[in-house]
């Protein structure tokens, strides 16, 4: 068996092999280098942080606005077809007082108390979900208007393979009430997350009231932002009102009011992903 020798620094000869193996590690790493592996991983890290950013509020009101179109068009196709609103909860209630005066008049009660049953669970675990983690967080935005989207996505394909019975208690209603009203409540928690507590696309009544009340009403157009909100929150859920009208009298009916809403709640999800971060203060 040959023995390592000492050379005449006092050390092994052996002592060479560690020192290529050494050396061919130190060139492996180089190797990885060129080939990306650590920039690879450095992306992730970027994104990663990217999406853990909470995201700048100014001008995060649009997207908020916005939602007051698909507001529009979502309580608009649902009381023509359903005759119970799906976001508005005010006129629910009335709807239910009437019913239960009555209550085998008709069912129109039934499907508003589902509307308001689960609109407040929604803004259970909506706000819930917000308060846990940070409520401008990119990614929490993300996830709860993904949410919103996947409801609005089952109830346009349950309203599209509805049998269309007599009954107007059916699964096929019900469901999707329940379901829309869910996501509803989504809109108006992140209306709190993103500190804009006006603007929470279910009430315009209150919003009259400010408009109108406002001391600065007839102040210049960049004097007074928001009265510009809420000036635009009704023209804007007008519009909505009247394209899920259009729709409702349409072929094609509830679905493409909740086909429609999906593609604006997609919007909002891009906008979000691509809405610029927060500026962190630096630390002393």
């Amino acid at each position: 068996m040959p023995t390592a020798t000492r050379n005449g620094y006092g050390t092994l000869n052996g002592a060479n092999s560690s020192d290529e193996h050494s050396t061919a590690r130190a060139s492996g790493q180089e190797t990885d280098a060129l080939l990306g592996k650590p920039a690879a991983g450095a992306s992730w890290d970027r994104f990663r942080q990217y999406m853990l950013d909470d995201i700048d509020r100014k001008w995060a009101d649009l997207l908020l606005l916005l939602s007051y179109v698909i507001t529009g068009l979502l309580d608009s196709s649902a009381v023509f077809i359903w005759g119970s609103f799906v976001s508005m909860q005010t006129g629910n209630t009335v709807y239910l007082g009437l019913g239960l005066v009555e209550p085998t008049k008709g069912t129109r009660w039934i499907r508003s108390l589902t509307s308001i049953a689960f609109f407040c669970f929604g803004s259970f675990c909506f706000s819930h979900f917000h308060r846990h983690f940070s409520p401008k967080r990119r990614w929490v935005l993300l996830v709860s208007f993904a949410a919103q989207l996947l409801l609005v996505l089952a109830a346009a394909v349950i309203v599209m393979l509805d049998s269309e019975s007599d009954s107007d208690l059916r699964w096929e209603v019900l469901v999707p009430v329940a379901l829309v009203a869910f996501q509803s409540s989504g809109q108006a928690v992140t209306s709190r997350a993103l500190g804009y507590n006006s603007l929470t696309s279910v009430v315009l009544t209150s919003i009259y009231c400010d408009l109108f009340s406002d001391p600065l009403l007839l102040a210049g157009i960049t004097q007074n932002s928001e009265r510009n909100r809420r000036a635009a929150a009704p023209i804007l859920l007008l519009t909505g009102a009247v394209l899920g009208g259009t729709w409702a009298h349409s072929s094609v009916g509830l679905a493409g009011a909740l086909w429609t809403a999906a593609g604006l709640k997609m919007t909002i999800m891009l906008a979000f992903f691509l809405w610029r971060g927060e500026e962190k203060t630096p630390r002393p």
